[in-house]
């Protein structure tokens, strides 16, 4: 097992964290918000363990971890979010992702993020090109709050608007298919978007904060607010709209 190349390593312990999240939710002995601190603890603690035996050398920037400031010296920081989408995973709903990434000198070079309720694990390697974005475009929300910039974008584009659940599903989406734009604005955390931004790279697709600046990883503050996803064709009306909105509300 110890000659896993960092991208099959990647994607095995995203699914199997993955794996491990279904049969906790399968047994019955937590719900709603405990269900998800357990499976938050759980799927972390495999992560860690898993990482620190397969390769003990490299940093790990974890959600559920306390932070460690040796990282910052680091080329290699493997940067995970053990169970992105909380609340979608305690309410039985398959819209949640675990997301496992490699930065290398600020940059996520590769990452799995897998899609544990609908059996799936998108991954750097072989990851086949994004499907060209439909005749009507499709933005991914938020299913709880969306965001006014993203709502103010699609109206701009006359793009429907596609109601989803954690980051990593909905950076998914859009490389699966299944919706053409996602734009965040509401505040993320590195290790929301590190794996889905590498995926998506992977596909082809174009990933930037959103003001079309570059995503910069392993910074002494994690705190990464913003995120664009696109086809790459797309990219500048989004960023034309988005400034416009930006314009009119002063």
């Amino acid at each position: 097992m110890s000659g896993l190349d960092d991208t099959a390593l990647a994607r095995l312990v995203a699914t199997t964290a993955g794996d491990i999240l279904l049969r906790l939710r399968a047994s019955g002995l937590f719900e709603g918000k405990a269900l998800g601190k357990a499976g938050d603890r759980t799927a972390n603690a495999f992560i860690m363990e898993a990482l620190a035996t397969q390769r003990p050398h490299d940093a790990v920037l974890s959600e559920e971890e306390k932070d460690n400031a040796a990282r910052l010296s680091a080329s290699r920081v493997w940067i995970v979010d053990p169970l992105d989408g909380t609340r979608e995973y305690g309410e039985g709903r398959e819209d949640w992702a675990v997301h496992v990434a490699l930065a290398v000198d600020g940059r996520a070079v590769l990452g799995a993020v897998a899609l544990p309720g609908l059996g799936v694990t998108l991954c750097t390697g072989g990851c086949p090109p994004a499907p060209a974005p439909a005749q009507t475009l499709r933005m991914l929300v938020s299913r709880t709050r969306p965001a006014a910039e993203a709502v103010a974008v699609a109206e701009a584009l006359g793009a429907e608007l596609v109601p989803m659940g954690s980051a990593g599903a909905k950076a998914m989406a859009v490389v699966r298919g299944e919706a053409d734009i996602y734009l965040h604005s509401g505040g993320q955390y590195e290790w929301d978007n590190a794996a889905p931004v590498a995926v998506a790279e992977a596909a082809g697709l174009h990933a930037s904060r959103a003001d079309g600046s570059p995503l910069v990883y392993n910074c002494d503050n994690p705190y990464l607010p913003d995120l664009l996803i696109c086809d790459r064709a797309l990219k500048d009306r989004v960023l034309e709209a988005l400034r416009a909105y930006q314009a009119k509300i002063g």
